[in-house]
């Protein structure tokens, strides 16, 4: 049997019941995908007869290869970033469709599904107004990684553990709560803090969207400002603050990463929903949120070190705003014209 038989909502949060058994099915997988490739009805009845957990993994680590080669090719290392926003909402879509394949209930399933494609419109549309998903982009801080690390052969084996293999896993780990709802699905119907859960994700894209356009529209202006020496009409930022060079308005003065905090609680939420949904404090699939979580401190850190060595009031706005969460007791950031200009 492709799933385990749970006879409560807290067995599906089971690792040895609900992931261990079903994973020698990894061994076989290749084989049977290459034996299955061209016969369509095959395909379709290895889909149904294969964990939909491992499955998904074995996705994970298929794109591996794929974008550790064409990053080493084109010698660009953001190939996971370009799949960053459509991955996750690939898996969470698969569990859906298993479910429906399996005539389980989808009623939270499918409102799900349709959250998670929000948030990749959302996350893909923004990626590509920045230049993304051009020939030859690149996330800048690779080439910083890469020059201090200054080795092609440790930065190759770093390509390999981390931008490869580990990215590609982590996008995938950060949907196994959808799993664990699948294998609730018979058990739990859909209740009122279902709803509740949805709107809190729901709450998160929103925020995401208004900081991206907060962001963008601050970028748009300085940029203007930049070419022309002279602030754009409608701009709502002062030459001072255009000058400063980073935006600390609207949202951004309340978070230095408004959008990471909402990036992060859409994860963190979806856990959140399968701890409830299955009567559970913890377990095992919140390693993917987890991950998630340290990965943005470690990859802010170093956007906020970078960010602070170019512009001279950076350090003076992590003074007074907080990271991510909003500090109540906080100073805030001085005014443009009290703090002072951009380091030229």
């Amino acid at each position: 049997m492709a799933l385990p038989l749970v006879k409560s909502a807290v067995a599906c949060t089971d690792f040895t019941k609900t992931v261990q058994p079903y994973i020698p099915q990894l061994n076989s997988l290749p084989q049977q995908f290459y034996q299955s490739a061209t016969d369509l009805q095959a395909l379709k009845q290895l889909y149904l007869n294969t964990n939909p957990l491992i499955s998904a993994f074995a996705f994970s680590l298929a794109l591996v290869p794929v974008v550790l080669v064409l990053s080493e090719i084109n010698r660009n290392y953001s190939q996971i970033d370009r799949l960053w926003s459509l991955l996750p909402t690939f898996y969470n879509v698969h569990y859906v469709a298993y479910a429906h394949a399996k005539g389980l209930p989808t009623q939270r399933l499918d409102s799900l599904a349709i959250l998670s494609i929000v948030w990749s419109a959302r996350l893909t549309y923004n990626y590509w107004r920045k230049g993304g998903y051009q020939i030859g982009s690149e996330d800048y801080r690779w080439k910083i990684v890469k020059d201090y690390v200054n080795n092609p052969v440790i930065f190759f084996l770093f390509n390999v553990i981390f931008i490869s293999l580990a990215q590609s896993v982590l996008l995938f780990s950060v949907t196994m709560p959808t799993y664990v709802l699948l294998l609730a699905a018979p058990i739990t119907t859909a209740q009122v803090p279902d709803i509740i859960f949805t709107q809190v994700l729901i709450g998160c894209v929103f925020l995401a969207f208004n900081a991206d356009q907060q962001q963008w529209d601050f970028h748009v202006a300085k940029g203007s400002y930049q070419k022309s020496a002279k602030v754009p009409p409608a701009s709502k930022y002062t030459a001072a603050e255009l000058d400063r060079g980073f935006n600390t308005k609207g949202l951004w003065s309340l978070s230095r990463h408004p959008n990471f905090l909402a990036e992060q609680s859409v994860w963190v939420t979806l856990y959140i929903w399968s701890c409830w949904a299955t009567g559970t404090k913890y377990h095992w699939a919140g390693l993917g949120a987890a991950a998630y979580l340290c990965l943005f401190q470690a990859s802010t850190w170093l956007t906020e070190l970078i960010t602070a060595r170019k512009y001279s009031d950076y350090k003076l706005y992590q003074k007074g705003v907080g990271k991510f969460v909003p500090r109540l007791w906080g100073e805030g950031m001085p005014s443009a014209n009290a703090a002072g200009k951009k380091t030229k």
